[in-house]
């Protein structure tokens, strides 16, 4: 029985699995957060890690591991290795007004965006790793002019566990070089000319791995050091320590690790996601976490000049077709927050509502948005009279106003080509029974639920299985227990929001 790991490093904790490789079974787990902000220390995911492997024991008796993570993230390296500035994440959108330096200069409107799609399968947004070194150039020349390597988080993770071996040994996956806004998945091949576009010279990058193949292998005192610092005078070189490295009682040598245990390449989170529940060909997967995310697994790439769908590559030689909204489970952190109720509470509240809470709307914006590309937006409450002026209608807004947002990206989809032979629900903001029941009234279309689950870990996971027991393809670890809910759409309250929406959208391009 031999068991793996995987690893979920997302934008607001670290989640370990480990699973049997062969059935998916759970053996154990363990997590630990990350802090809080969009600009965060390297060393803080490295931290949360190690915490993270701890608390599921170790991993000494595994037989592969494999890292997945929030994807575009910028990680800069020094030529030591040293991290340059603390990462920026995928959602701070400081870089907006770089991905509209970089449309503009690729000739602007239309054509830019279209020459964009065509090279890289998307259009340039704030949370691409591009416009994250172009505002880099821009406002932070001398840390700049230190860069020697740019990765993503999942890479520098996998670098490290390999024990940073050296700026040649970054290895990447297809489904993060595809959101870097220089690597395009219909030839398989980075465009080192867009990333001299952006940065104004040629840095070094990971090489992207197929699906199976091997990063490195776990460098047996890696787990074992302290980590250094990320700060810009962090030193460089491996780590020293003097902990356990696999956790207390483990045993680095005995049982599947003694050949050295092989690392994934590793993958993006949404990608990871869309392995973990066993995602194939006419799936749409809607996921409500920190983002929201609706993708579908394609046997083309995608190539959209509106930008409004990702052109991403998935973790099986694939495509993975995608919209991200900035605002998802957030929303209902927030609704929530305002009625001074907690969540069970708060989808209580919005199930008590009617259908369309009597004309109250809620567009929820509170972070700005990516998709429809307005990093400045805000939020906005519409409908609002006496009658609906109740916890209840506000909760049932919310719920559906952030449906809604998400259900724009399934016609986005939809306009791609994509097919939808069912949609797949996960993240957080899956737990919620009102956000169950009210989704299949909102999509249109019956709505599968799998378990609650750490499904980004459980894809990186089923990706070291993979590479532990060999194959054409992952082992089938498909989760039991799923829920069915279906309902009669809805269509009044898609078509509030879409008023309301452009309300906001006018709004903003007015401003």
């Amino acid at each position: 029985m031999p068991l793996v790991a995987g690893f979920d490093s997302s934008t607001q904790s670290c989640k370990l699995v480990i699973r049997d490789a062969e059935t998916g079974a759970s053996v154990r787990e363990g997590r630990a957060r990350h802090p809080d902000g969009t600009e965060i220390d390297p060393a803080a995911w490295w931290h949360a890690l190690r915490s993270a492997v701890d608390a599921a024991g170790g991993l000494g008796d595994v037989a592969a591991i494999s890292v997945a993570g929030q994807q575009h993230g910028m990680v800069c390296l020094d030529e030591a290795g040293r991290v340059v500035r603390p990462a920026l994440l995928w959602n701070d959108t400081r870089s907006a007004g770089a991905a509209a330096e970089l449309i503009e200069e690729a000739g602007g409107g239309g054509a830019g965006r279209r020459f964009w799609a065509d090279a890289v399968g998307s259009v340039p947004v704030a949370s691409f790793t591009a416009t994250k070194l172009r505002w880099l150039a821009r406002h932070e020349p001398a840390n700049a002019a230190r860069v020697a390597a740019v990765c993503l988080p999942h890479d520098w993770l996998t670098w490290r566990l390999a024990g940073a071996p050296g700026l040649a040994a970054l290895r990447t996956d297809r489904s993060d070089a595809s959101g870097t806004g220089y690597w395009s998945p219909a030839t398989g091949e980075y465009r080192l000319d867009l990333l001299e576009r952006a940065f104004g010279r040629r840095l070094a990058v990971p090489v992207v791995l197929g699906p199976a193949e091997a990063a490195g292998t776990l460098d047996p005192t890696a787990l074992a050091s302290s980590s250094p610092s990320a700060s810009p005078s962090s030193g460089a070189g491996p780590p020293s320590g003097a902990s356990p490295p696999f956790g207390a009682g483990s045993s680095f040598g005995a049982g599947p690790a003694a050949g050295g245990v092989p690392l994934g390449p590793g993958a993006g989170d949404n990608a990871a996601a869309a392995l973990g529940v066993g995602a194939r060909p006419g799936d749409v997967i809607v996921s409500i976490g920190t983002s929201g995310t609706v993708f579908s697994v394609a046997d083309a790439p995608a190539a959209d000049p509106s930008g409004a769908v990702a052109g991403f590559a998935d973790a099986t030689g694939r495509y993975l077709p995608l919209v991200c909204t900035l605002n998802a489970a957030r929303v209902l952190d927030a609704a929530a927050g305002l009625l001074r109720v907690n969540l069970a509470e708060l989808s209580d509240l919005a199930l008590s509502a009617p259908p369309g809470a009597d004309g109250l709307v809620v567009v929820p914006y509170l972070e700005g948005e990516r998709t429809p590309d307005r990093p400045s937006a805000t939020g906005a409450v519409h409908g609002l009279t006496l009658a609906t002026s109740t916890p209840a209608h506000l909760a049932r807004a919310a719920v559906e106003g952030m449906l809604c947002a998400l259900a724009d990206g399934l016609d986005a989809l939809l306009a791609q080509g994509a097919r939808v032979d069912r949609v797949i629900l996960v993240g957080g903001g899956a737990r919620s029974a009102a956000v169950r029941r009210i989704a299949p009234q909102v999509f249109g279309r019956p709505v599968v639920v799998p378990p609650p689950g750490e499904y980004v870990a459980d894809g990186a996971a089923r990706q070291a299985a993979w590479l532990a027991l060999g194959g054409d393809a992952p082992p089938d670890w498909s989760p039991a227990g799923a829920e069915e809910h279906s309902a009669h759409p809805v269509p009044a309250v898609r078509e509030r929001y879409a008023a309301a929406r452009d309300r906001v959208l006018d709004r903003v391009e007015s401003a």
